[in-house]
């Protein structure tokens, strides 16, 4: 009898596991997120106060191979287009940018967000990246094949590791 009720009790338990709705926050959480209807932070809170300029962190990196532990406020010039896993930032003319990823893969960014002003903190660092991943990251972008096969050789480039964003506008 006590086996017959305890296994009625598993499969009462995965049927309603089964079948029961995500609630309206968690479900609104699973929705893809737009600049429009975007929250301010990603990943850890943080507020742009005290942020050096994209153009102050090149200028500080061409002396150095990496600077830990830093908040750097910038504009965003791309944004990867299938998960937003990953986006550039822009210096003040366009000419220069940094490559951001996000820490652990632990977040990511609005796919309409180029354009608008961040924040972040984390490293800088620089470092040469392969054939391979320049690809993936220009088909991330949507290049066209013949753009994407012409990336034949690697590039040095400056990266940003971030534990945390904030959209600033």
């Amino acid at each position: 009898m006590k086996n017959l009720l305890f296994a009625l009790l598993i499969a009462a338990t995965i049927s309603a596991c089964n079948n029961e709705a995500a609630p309206k926050e968690e479900a609104s959480a699973m929705e893809e997120t737009t600049a429009t209807q975007k929250p301010k932070n990603f990943g850890k809170v943080i507020s742009a106060d005290g942020a050096m300029t994209m153009d102050e962190l090149l200028a500080q990196m061409e002396s150095q191979d990496s600077i830990l532990n830093i908040k750097v406020k910038g504009k965003v010039g791309d944004v990867c287009q299938k998960k937003g896993c990953w986006m550039n930032i822009v210096d003040s003319k366009g000419e220069k940018d940094i490559f951001v990823q996000f820490k652990d893969y632990g977040f990511f960014m609005p796919k309409d967000l180029t354009g608008s002003t961040v924040a972040m903190t984390g490293k800088a660092y620089v470092d040469v990246t392969s054939v391979d991943e320049l690809r993936h990251y220009a088909e991330d972008e949507g290049k066209s094949k013949e753009e994407i096969e012409a990336i034949t050789e690697p590039e040095k480039q400056l990266k940003f590791l971030a534990d945390g964003v904030v959209i600033i506008e």
